[in-house]
């Protein structure tokens, strides 16, 4: 994984009295991670680090720089991305009025994986 230059930045805002701001979660993060390496990611609340994985998973999208991961270019090919990666999340992502043949079903199509029923 090689990652340049990323940097997000959140919709300006606008306090009162004074110009709105855009408000940096990542300011041009660039390194890479060497293939077999045990790579750890540490920071304060608020640093970047839910962002950054965000990016990286390609559920949000950077404001400028990119990366490669696994070979493939996060910016132009992120289905190829979520090909060769797995995302476990932290906390639950299930739907408790849904089966569990539902959770998943539901969670394949925001893949673009249009398998066949059971």
């Amino acid at each position: 994984m090689d990652i340049q230059g990323l940097t997000h930045a959140y919709l300006p805002v606008k306090k009162k009295d004074s110009p709105a701001t855009h408000k940096f979660a990542l300011e041009n993060v660039s390194f890479p991670v060497i293939s077999g390496e045990i790579f750890g990611l540490l920071g304060p609340n608020g640093g970047g680090k839910t962002t950054l994985f965000k990016i990286l998973s390609t559920l949000l999208f950077p404001t400028s720089g990119n990366a490669q991961i696994l070979g493939e270019d996060l910016i132009r090919s992120p289905e190829n991305v979520r090909r060769k990666i797995g995302v476990v999340f932290q906390a639950p992502s299930l739907d408790n009025k849904l089966t569990v043949y539902e959770n998943l079903t539901h969670q394949g199509h925001l893949y673009g994986l249009l398998g066949g029923t059971l």
